[in-house]
């Protein structure tokens, strides 16, 4: 695995192919990041991967000085995964000056939800992945469903900037117990571990409700929320969305349970498609 630190580096290195597929990261790696590798293998004539953790995207009072860092961990991880070329610049390497010029996403999808309870994110995500895609210059790029409107910004964003690269989502990569891998699972004491599954599984519960024929929406995500709240959990939202837009479904359209709760100190995102009954 080559391992480029400067875009210069990069882009040399990769000036002999013709088709990169692309996996951006902010490291501490886990099986599901591996998936995304594994997926994106096939899809281009070389794998990139990149480790870099966006300061950008952090709020000033969440992590990003104890966020996890685990260089030479992520390294073999992707080495045994067949990851090709890791990316992996300092912040002086990829913002060698202040970065003033920054992509601002549709506010009708980015002001919502995540974009809600963390402003500005999605302008700090949108702001580094164009970055990364114009150091990359990607024909693929391989994005987890885990954090669903990430997924949907991004594509949202390649889109109206009419960028030559496929945006392809891979499926939450789940623990035994449902409780879908993340970074920040590290976070968790012992006994949060356990608990967190209760997570995924009140989304299955949202998506049981509508499978059933319930049509109350409302009703069905006040029940989520009362249920984690009661077992000690700040919930943000566990709402049911269409999803095409990510706003309040009609009657039939495709839709998606989403949430995000805090247990402890730690916050955690989930998801769920739900195909709706025709009938």
């Amino acid at each position: 695995m080559h391992i480029a630190h400067t875009i210069a580096e990069l882009r040399e290195h990769l000036a002999a192919f013709e088709r990169p597929a692309f996996v951006p990261t902010m490291g501490n790696l886990h099986e599901g990041h591996l998936a995304l590798v594994k997926q994106a293998r096939p899809l281009g004539d070389v794998t990139v991967a990149s480790i870099f953790v966006n300061r950008l995207q952090f709020l000033p009072h969440e992590d990003f000085d104890t966020y996890p860092r685990t260089w030479d961990s992520d390294c073999e991880k992707l080495r045994t995964a067949g990851c090709d070329v890791l990316f992996a610049p300092d912040e002086r390497a990829l913002y060698p000056e202040p970065q003033t010029c920054k992509v601002h996403p549709d506010p009708a999808l980015a002001d919502i939800l995540e974009g809600h309870f963390r402003p500005g994110f999605f302008v700090g995500v949108c702001t580094v992945v164009m970055k990364l895609f114009q150091c990359v210059q990607p024909r693929v790029a391989v994005f987890g469903k885990k954090d669903y409107q990430q997924l949907m910004v991004i594509r949202h964003m390649v889109r109206q900037f009419a960028l030559p690269i496929e945006i392809v989502g891979s499926e939450t990569f789940r623990a035994e117990d449902g409780l879908a891998l993340s970074s920040r699972n590290g976070y968790l004491s012992e006994t949060e571990r356990a608990e967190a599954v209760q997570l995924s599984q009140a989304l299955r519960a949202m998506a049981e409700a509508v499978q059933s024929g319930e049509r109350d929406l409302a009703a069905i995500e006040a029940r989520a929320m009362q249920a984690l709240t009661q077992r000690g959990w700040q919930p943000d939202y566990l709402v049911l969305r269409r999803r095409s837009d990510l706003q309040a479904p009609s009657a039939g359209e495709p839709i998606v349970a989403l949430a995000a709760a805090r247990l402890g100190g730690t916050r955690l995102i989930d998801n769920l498609e739900i195909d709706v009954p025709t009938s």
